[in-house]
């Protein structure tokens, strides 16, 4: 594979002076608008990741970049050590698009995991009356909720978990989308059950039908707190503000990130009821950043996006047209399943055709910039904004990859 030499420069660069905790695809952006990403010598790219969903609204949406440039020019940071003029607004809204009482703002994924997991914990001790030290959350094999090191203490994925020990205990680990696991993992001492909708890092694996909401009588039933991870899989990427809404059901506590924060600040929260939240008190918790004025600024013009339902409406019907597009793969030999809802898929690929990474850097040769997991697994999840022209494009461009069929590999929008 040939780069040009700003290209190398710039890798080479990067490699000599940062840790290699990632093994990016060798593109280098300078600069992005909607669904579409120019690189340093001037090649575009349609962005079929949207930044594992942090780019629902695409890049550079001009309504989070007003937003953002007018809070700029007020304040960006008061810490919480005094109020500011957008943050009640921002936890008013935030709650009621959430169907909640109470809002505690964060600022990445796994702060507001961290935070639900100190949440679920301190409600377990002082509402449920659970023996101090012994509160259990129960969790799904396979999960990706974060990497700190209690996240991963509960991670199954090697890679995440490996040389982090000692553990931090009081979790219990079942088979995702096994509801009988489920039942014979919670006991008295159970505080929560912490689940991804559907799980992403895994592959864009979606549970069985009438899971979610087993779960939800489930931990009703047990007095335990259904917390769902909906930073990935929420604010409209799979058709619905909320993945959980596809069952009806409720959870107790939603955890958010990623595209609340528009792909313009890392913004993030845990929403849950005034029983749940109101166990805090001054001091018990918190974050220098966590709701600071520019951060909200954003996040409320996110709100009002999400409150009209268009981008919603976007990934269901686009989402419709990409499985259907991916399901006729299936039938080819090249394509041995495909998984997810709204505009998010998980699409394995038949290994003779090479692994998720080898694909994904053949689609960059053509254009088209995707991510492997696990194998020859790929996850396909572009911008919400992305047009239907756009997207088949990009479509013809996997199956150019995997059936070699002559296709433009360019396209002029």
């Amino acid at each position: 594979m040939s780069t040009h030499a700003a290209t190398e420069d710039a890798i080479r660069s990067a490699e000599a002076h940062s840790a290699h905790n990632y093994h990016p695809l060798p593109v280098v952006v300078a600069s992005a608008e909607g669904a579409w990403m120019t690189d340093v010598e001037g090649r575009r790219y349609l962005d079929m990741l949207a930044g594992y969903s942090a780019l629902n609204f695409g890049h550079g949406n001009r309504r989070l970049i007003e937003a953002a440039k007018a809070q700029l020019e007020r304040v960006t940071l008061t810490s919480r050590a005094f109020h500011h003029d957008r943050f009640a607004q921002f936890c008013t809204e935030l709650a009621e698009l959430c169907g909640t009482d109470m809002v505690l703002p964060m600022n990445t994924g796994a702060e507001a995991v961290e935070t639900a997991v100190k949440t679920a914990r301190k409600w377990g001790y002082r509402v449920k009356g659970v023996p101090d030290n012994t509160a259990k959350i129960v969790v799904a094999r396979d999960n990706f909720h974060g990497r700190t090191t209690t996240i991963v203490s509960f991670s199954t994925d090697p890679e995440a978990r490996a040389d982090y020990g000692p553990y931090t205990p009081g979790f219990e680990i079942v088979p995702y989308g096994d509801l009988t696991a489920m039942r014979a993992a919670v006991t008295d001492n159970t505080v929560a059950v912490l689940l991804e909708p559907i799980q992403g890092e895994a592959g864009v694996l979606v549970p069985p039908a009438g899971y979610l909401a087993g779960v939800r009588e489930l931990t009703r039933e047990r007095n335990v707190l259904f917390m769902a991870d909906e930073i990935q899989s929420g604010l409209g990427r799979t058709g619905k503000t909320f993945a959980c809404e596809h069952e009806g059901v409720v959870p107790d506590v939603y955890i958010l990130g990623k595209a609340l924060g528009g792909g313009v600040v890392p913004v993030s929260a845990v929403a849950a009821s005034s029983e749940v939240l109101g166990v805090f008190k001054p001091g018990e918790h918190g974050s220098t950043f966590g709701g600071n004025p520019l951060a909200c600024a954003v996040a409320l013009e996110v709100i009002a996006m999400l409150r009209t339902g268009e981008y919603q409406q976007r990934a269901a019907e686009l989402g419709d047209h990409l499985h259907r597009e991916l399901g006729l793969l299936t039938g080819t030999g090249t394509v041995e399943a495909v998984r997810g809802r709204g505009l998010w898929a998980g699409v394995d690929i038949n290994p003779v055709h090479g692994t998720g990474r080898q694909i994904s850097e053949r689609l960059m040769e053509r254009g088209v910039l995707v991510k492997d997991t696990h194998g020859s697994t790929i996850r396909i999840a572009p911008p919400l904004v992305i047009s239907k022209e756009d997207l088949d494009w990009g479509l013809d461009q996997l199956r150019a990859v995997l059936t070699d069929q002559q296709v433009p590999s360019t396209r002029r929008g």
